[in-house]
């Protein structure tokens, strides 16, 4: 006779072994949480979908962040059939026969096909024109999701047919909110354990997600299947299971505690203080912070408050935010340090971010957008009688010839000063210079 399985209650809650996240995927709207400037009631996107009216679109943004599920719930609204492919590993073929099936359902049954496609941002040139012709007739309605921009990531042709929307990584408040649904439903979540999780648990879930909700959720499950039986027959999930579970160490400070450092890190730099950025840098780090958080305001602020009085600072800070993403801690930490200590050592100038805020205010208020007719794409001059003037081509004077090239109204406008600083200090500005 064979032995049976000695298998708990528990574990038989958990035998198919579909994640959490999967499980927990919202089906509408009343479930679903965050992007409330995309979904909130009377917004576009909402009002679309609800009216039956929605395109093609491409859905941007952080990992985790709610774009598949919002497919989900798009296709369960109109009620369509839901295709979904992975630009990662799906072809020409597979999409074809999608769009085959889907003209099918189309004229047969009245039935909409909706083909998400993520990380859409990975699909070939000739990939993303296997679908053009059926987007352009609505023989299906184009989701895309991707992690990547877009504008920049994509074919034309697929963005041009398509409507934009951006999302945005999660609210701690949103993951909690997600987090406790999970813990209450009896019938997807974890509601049959008897689970208590402290406050302080749900709070570094949250926080150390970085606004995935995927990862919180799968972090909550693994602590809750790892965690044994207290003697009172419970399962407890601690600060420091959750530690343990999402693989980040919580801060020893507050919310507040970190801005107020990265605020001092950022002034440190600018203060020409070495050591109190390395410190404030390794203290963040250490505490779980993300290096790249510390490698954008080091581009930013070698820009900011270093520019032109040596560049090279921010050659080396956008060098260093490259060897983070590539290579990670601990190893990219070295040339993060190289490119904080370089940065503090630099001469300093603010002479770029003031000649940025003179121009925006001039784009902002000014508005003068009558280019000289001898700089536009099409020259006029030959039929403008007013336009005494050709285009000098400044090569063809040694390298560099005056002549106006702001609009009339904006001419006398200076908006970049070299400081007396660093490389900066030998700075003549050529349009200055005397003939």
């Amino acid at each position: 006779m064979q032995k049976e399985k000695n298998i708990s209650d528990f574990d038989k809650i958990y035998e198919k072994r579909i994640p959490l996240a999967e499980k927990m995927r919202p089906n509408n709207f009343e479930d679903f949480v965050g992007q409330k400037h995309l979904v909130a009631k009377g917004c576009l996107l909402r009002r679309a979908i609800e009216a039956n009216q929605l395109g093609s679109c491409i859905f941007y943004g952080p990992p985790g962040s709610g774009k598949t599920t919002l497919a989900h719930i798009i296709t369960n609204v109109m009620k369509g059939e839901f295709k979904k492919l992975s630009a990662v590993s799906s072809g020409v073929s597979e999409v074809k026969a999608i769009i085959e099936q889907a003209n099918i359902d189309k004229q047969m049954y009245g039935i909409q096909t909706f083909l998400l496609l993520d990380e859409c941002h990975r699909w070939s040139k000739a990939q993303s024109d296997s679908v053009l012709h059926a987007i352009e007739k609505g023989d299906i309605i184009f989701i895309g999701a991707t992690t990547e921009n877009p504008f920049t990531s994509m074919t034309r042709a697929i963005v041009s047919r398509c409507r934009i929307f951006e999302f945005k990584a999660l609210a701690d408040n949103d993951i909690i909110t997600a987090l406790k649904r999970a813990i209450d439903d009896k019938e997807k979540g974890l509601g049959k354990f008897p689970l208590e999780v402290n406050e302080n648990a749900l709070s570094h879930f949250a926080w150390a997600s970085s606004g995935d909700i995927r990862m919180a959720l799968n972090a909550l499950e693994l602590a809750v299947l790892t965690t044994p039986f207290n003697k009172d027959k419970k399962i407890v999930i601690t600060k420091e299971v959750a530690e343990q579970s999402i693989q980040k160490k919580a801060l020893s400070i507050d919310e507040n505690s970190y801005y107020d450092m990265l605020s001092a890190f950022c002034k440190s730099i600018r203060g020409s203080d070495t050591e109190a950025a390395l410190y404030y840098s390794q203290r963040m780090i250490l505490a779980g912070i993300d290096p790249l958080i510390i490698a954008r305001r080091l581009v930013a602020h070698a820009s900011e408050d270093i520019g032109m009085a040596d560049s090279n600072a921010l050659l080396l800070a956008t060098s260093a935010m490259y060897a983070i993403e590539k290579m990670g801690a601990p190893e990219g930490l070295i040339p993060l340090t190289h490119a904080i200590i370089y940065s503090c050592e630099a001469e300093k100038s603010n002479s770029v971010i003031v000649a940025l805020n003179a121009a925006k205010d001039d784009a902002q208020n000014v508005k003068d957008d009558n280019v000289p007719d001898y700089l536009k794409n099409h020259p006029v001059f030959n039929e403008n009688p007013h336009c005494h003037s050709k285009y000098k081509y400044p090569h063809d004077y040694g390298g560099y010839v005056e002549q106006q090239y702001m609009p009339t109204t904006l001419k006398n406008r200076v908006y970049y000063k070299p400081s007396k600083n660093g490389k900066e200090k030998n700075l003549v500005r050529k349009k200055f210079r005397k003939s």
